[in-house]
């Protein structure tokens, strides 16, 4: 869907009304975005970009992945990428050891993390809770990569004869 149709849907059962005034905009603002470009070549014709297509320009010129993330927390859930296909250079069983050390690479990372955070001081500050957040959260995304890797076949080891 392009980001105008996710707008229009997504204000749909509020009404343009309720979120214009929630947003403190106006509602021919937010029926300007859900409307498609003027020019599809020149998004900003219209001189209305969506705030999705600012979203999406502010990750673009950031890289900052903890934006997303930011973004899929408040919908309570979490950011998962979509997996590169596996390098088949090395053979499958490489990919895949080389993903499984990965994984427990991370997990020991978020184990001393944490082990850091309670042996200085028996507690866990703002700024530990943010660190241990930001290991978990990467672990949880490898590990969702790795898995959606084996789900699609990428790692079959064919047995030994």
């Amino acid at each position: 869907m392009k980001s105008h149709e996710v707008i229009k849907n997504a204000v749909e059962e509020p009404g343009v009304k309720a979120v214009a005034a929630t947003l403190k905009v106006s509602a021919a603002l937010v029926y300007k975005w859900c409307e498609p470009p003027a020019d599809p070549g020149d998004p900003d014709q219209s001189g209305a970009r969506n705030p999705l297509d600012r979203v999406r320009d502010l990750y673009t010129v950031t890289r900052d992945i903890r934006l997303v993330r930011w973004l899929c927390n408040q919908a309570g859930g979490f950011f998962v990428a979509n997996p590169a296909p596996a390098d088949k250079s090395h053979g499958r069983d490489h990919a895949f050891y080389v993903q499984t050390r990965g994984l427990v690479r991370d997990f020991s990372h978020l184990l001393d993390t944490v082990t850091e955070s309670v042996e200085d001081d028996q507690s866990v500050d703002d700024h530990e809770a943010e660190q241990i957040r930001q290991r978990w959260e990467d672990l949880k995304a490898n590990l969702e990569h790795f898995v959606t890797l084996c789900e699609t076949g990428h790692f079959r080891i064919k047995k030994p004869r």
